[in-house]
């Protein structure tokens, strides 16, 4: 079966702004977040590679640039049909966890072909605890086949706010460190890249989250 490379269909640009407005008033009144480093690039694919702690991981993200978003999440967010179609609207990409989701991987490439923001967060899933290990190579991978930059994202405060098993997050201060971005190396004539270039890329993209990681926490 051939995989779609179709991009998500997202809401009409002033629907997107205003729910990104809705977004920043929340961000910076409830969470007091701020953000520090480099900026995001202006333009052009680019890989934005959180450390993910809690679920308003995904709200807060969306400071660091006024780009459009897209981002890659859980299929099980879709077991509601309506807010499956929220997410679709919204820019998401459904990811199957258990193995290789071709599919959502095609979509992820086509997102960066097309010169846009994708938000990934390498630990696949919410972890806890202060440390940054065993990144999935999603990141890695999908930079080096499209040549986009990846951006480690430090999150600190998130994890008190809402821990895993609570349902409504609490008023807390939430630190965003942004990291230079990573530059893939450039592909071979053959254009196929060797596991180990991605391997090395994903080891320096984890060095990165825990600096910026560490960063973020020690400014709260």
């Amino acid at each position: 079966m051939a995989l779609s490379r179709e991009l998500p269909r997202p809401f009409p640009d002033w629907v997107y702004r205003s729910l990104r407005a809705i977004a920043h008033v929340i961000n910076r009144s409830y969470w007091r977040v701020t953000v520090q480093g480099p900026p995001v690039p202006a333009s052009g694919a680019v890989v934005l590679a959180p450390v993910h702690r809690s679920f308003i991981d995904f709200f807060v993200v969306s400071e660091v640039t006024r780009r459009k978003l897209f981002y890659m999440t859980k299929e099980e967010m879709w077991s509601s049909h309506l807010l499956g179609r929220f997410l679709d609207s919204t820019g998401a990409i459904p990811v199957h966890r258990e193995g290789a989701d071709r599919q959502s991987v095609a979509r992820s490439q086509a997102v960066l072909d097309q010169g846009q923001v994708l938000v990934l967060f390498p630990e696949g899933t919410r972890r806890s605890g202060d440390s940054v290990v065993d990144l999935h190579e999603g990141a890695a991978f999908l930079a080096t086949r499209t040549g986009a930059p990846i951006v480690p994202v430090g999150i600190a405060g998130t994890s008190e706010s809402q821990p895993l098993g609570t349902k409504l997050p609490r008023p807390v201060k939430v630190r965003i460190v942004l990291g230079e971005p990573l530059m893939p190396p450039a592909r071979t004539e053959g254009g196929r890249t060797p596991r180990r270039v991605i391997r090395e890329l994903n080891e320096q993209l984890r060095s990165e989250l825990q600096r910026v990681y560490d960063q973020a926490r020690s400014s709260l």
